[in-house]
């Protein structure tokens, strides 16, 4: 191996795993409650397909970024 050569490391610290992963988690779960509370109490009429594909997309994006951070924190690194 080359002088200069840096070896790969995380540009998060991986003190911040646990943190992170709760956050996201978190997030992700108020989100999808928002959009099952939205699904059940709005009426077929009135629903909006952008806002349906925005919050799942939102809670999709929290979810899997906050499992990946609490394999992550737990050793299983993916």
């Amino acid at each position: 191996m080359a002088p200069s050569v840096k070896p790969i490391s995380s540009p998060v610290p991986s003190e911040w795993y646990p943190s992170i992963a709760l956050f996201m988690l978190c997030n992700g779960l108020v989100v999808t409650a928002s959009f099952f509370i939205y699904e059940a109490t709005s009426s077929r009429k009135n629903r909006s397909l952008t806002k349906e594909l925005f919050t799942s997309a939102v809670a999709s994006f929290f979810l899997g970024f906050g499992s990946l951070f609490l394999l992550l924190a737990s050793g299983v690194y993916v």
